[in-house]
């Protein structure tokens, strides 16, 4: 059977005609260009996939280049940070680049600016000209200092670069059309007075580049072939060819920006700013907190390389901004898990279960399969005493035929282990059950092959022996918001549709014996339960584990419910 062909996304088909008209194939070259002001998220995760999945594709370099042109905002953690995500998801950059590597590149560029008419240096203030900009529909009016000398132009941006201003009081601003229908084009500012001390270059500079100036500028220092930039810069490319336009050399490659829609995931929002205020405002614990859509949130909470690689694939590129469901994503991580996940047994909400007729002091191990999906997985043991722990709504005293657990008078197997019978309970003052006393069935042990043990019966329900069981920390993650789209509603804030119950923490869960080895990051299914990986607060002394994902979509279930 010959393999199917992979159609290709629209970018794909720009780069191919861009080739078939003649562009060297060895001059492709992408980039990946975020801005160091906080923790990457799924939408960048896209980004991400997109540009160096091309590189890929086409054995073409790849730059990472940091759009760091604001000291206010951005950190060298957020640098580490954003590093260690794209290292993390399986790929590796040309080169390590910043924006701050082209500050006197990009000054350089707009003296010649200057001399050539093309920009001036505007004192009034960010309302004023805001004033003056218009609107879509009404042409905006010029700066009374957009016809001053080049001399004049030329001493005050020196000025500005030497901090003789304070800020907000001056501006560099390009030259272009005030009447512009393209509100961009009505004479950008290129550069504003910042005093803020720079995490690469210190205190040497104290004008700053705007993102419109330094963005083009930037791709074609680095002969960036296709600049490939989300929806909402696709106003920006006039003046990103604008500016090209007053730097360009025809022996060089002029770079081609195009645009994609970003990625927006339901129930969450992709807002650094918003993520900000979460993380500030003690919503949430930290920017690695397993509810938020940072990439290092979703490594916390146990989701792999792979299983985002194949979402932002399966999701796809396209033209228009759409929301891609968050059970995609889900679908991916349990479609891996499922295939590599360990199988083990853990029991969050316990009660004893007394086996009355098995004998005082007598221990087994049993065997159980670590995974049907791998048949490389081999096998575990698993301790079993008389004494046991399962799940609290495994047992009810009386329930109608279509509850296939354990129930007075009634059989259930236990897994990988013995039929067993419950006869009676023991319970507290205010009638919770505290003990549950079963008899079992001593020729039914699985996989023994007696007949006993091919004996059927509806229900299997999972344990622990408590003897041998380890006390652990389980935190059972939930989506964040309880709306699919907790920012798209305008007369109320997003925050009003965080979910009170995304996360609980089960203080004193317990697992079998064979996890005492697990080693952060590691994950497992709990059978009957969900996939579960070690959290980075385990220690030596507890094990603490966070759920990446229930084995089904119970929101599905809610939804339809409504």
């Amino acid at each position: 059977m010959s393999e199917v062909k992979k159609s290709l996304n629209f970018l794909e088909q720009i780069i191919e005609e861009d080739l078939a008209k003649g562009l060297d194939k060895s001059k492709l070259k992408f980039r990946f260009p975020p801005e160091p002001n906080g923790y990457l998220h799924i939408g960048h995760a896209a980004s991400i996939c997109l540009n160096f999945g091309l590189g890929i594709k086409y054995n073409a370099p790849v730059n990472l280049r940091f759009d760091d042109t604001n000291p206010v905002k951005e950190e060298q953690e957020y640098v580490d940070s954003i590093k260690n995500d794209i290292q993390w998801l399986g790929f590796n950059w040309a080169e390590e680049l910043y924006s701050s590597d082209y500050f006197q590149q990009l000054y350089d560029w707009a003296i010649m600016m200057i001399k050539n008419g093309k920009a001036f240096v505007d004192d009034q203030t960010s309302e004023q000209i805001a004033e003056q900009k218009g609107t879509p529909t009404k042409p905006g009016s010029n700066s009374p200092f957009r016809d001053r000398l080049v001399s004049e132009n030329l001493d005050l941006f020196e000025k500005m670069k030497n901090g003789a201003f304070d800020e907000g009081t001056h501006v560099l601003r390009a030259k272009i059309d005030m009447s512009s229908p393209n509100m961009l084009m009505r004479d950008p500012v290129m550069y504003r007075i910042l005093k803020k001390a720079h995490h690469r270059t210190g205190e040497d500079w104290k004008i700053y580049p705007m993102y419109d100036w330094t963005h083009g500028e930037s791709d074609y220092i680095e002969q960036i072939s296709h600049s490939l930039c989300t929806l909402e810069f696709k106003h920006h490319r006039e003046l990103y060819d604008w500016f090209l336009d007053q730097v360009y050399d025809p022996e060089k490659l002029r770079p081609k920006q195009r645009e994609f829609a970003r990625r927006n995931l339901s129930y969450t929002v992709m807002s650094k700013r918003k993520l900000l205020e979460l993380v500030e405002s003690g919503y949430v614990n930290g920017w690695d907190d397993p509810r938020m859509p940072t990439i290092s949130g979703l490594r916390r909470r146990g989701y792999t390389p792979r299983s985002i690689r194949e979402f932002s694939d399966s999701a796809g590129i396209a033209k228009r901004d759409n929301v891609t469901d968050l059970a995609l994503l889900e679908f991916h991580i349990r479609n891996e898990l499922n295939k590599t996940a360990p199988r083990v047994m853990a029991v969050l909400d316990p009660v004893k279960l007394v086996i009355t007729n098995y004998p005082e002091g007598k221990e087994e191990m049993l065997t159980g399969e670590n995974n049907p999906e791998d048949a490389d997985a081999g096998f575990r043991t698993i301790p079993f005493s008389r004494e046991l722990y399962i799940e609290r709504e495994d047992f009810r005293e009386v329930a109608n035929k279509k509850f296939f657990r354990l129930k007075l008078g009634k059989e259930v197997r236990l897994k990988n282990a013995y039929i067993i019978k419950a006869e009676s309970v023991d319970k507290d003052a205010d009638g919770t059950i505290k003990v549950i006393y079963c008899t079992y069935d001593e020729d039914s042990k699985s996989g023994s092959g007696t007949e006993a043990s091919q004996r059927k019966v509806k229900g299997t329900i999972h344990w622990v022996s408590s003897k041998h069981a380890l006390k652990s920390e389980v935190r059972l993650y939930d989506r964040l918001f309880t709306d699919e789209a907790p920012d798209a509603h305008k007369e109320r804030g997003f925050k009003e549709f965080i979910n009170p119950d995304s996360l609980k923490v089960i203080p004193d869960a317990y697992v079998e014996p064979s996890l005492a080895t697990a080693q952060k990051g590691d994950s497992f299914q709990f059978q009957r339960l969900g996939y579960f990986n070690v959290d980075k607060d385990a220690s030596d002394d507890r094990l603490v584990f966070n759920r990446t994902v229930a084995l089904r979509d119970s929101w599905a279930k809610i939804e339809q419910r409504k």
